[in-house]
């Protein structure tokens, strides 16, 4: 096996089909990353953020 044909092989992924959307599971897994990120920055408090009495 020539060494192209191991990169080809090793280069195909899985991926997810939704309608029209075809998305690689990779990317699929960094997106819902990404969004768990955003909600947690969008609900926990900023540090040093506390009621200052």
């Amino acid at each position: 096996m020539s060494s192209l044909e191991l990169l080809s092989a090793a280069s195909s992924g899985s991926y997810v089909h939704v309608g029209v959307f075809h998305v690689s599971v990779t990317n699929l897994l960094i997106i819902a990353a990404m969004v768990v990120v955003f909600v947690l920055a969008l609900l926990l408090p900023f540090p040093g953020s506390g009621d200052r009495s």
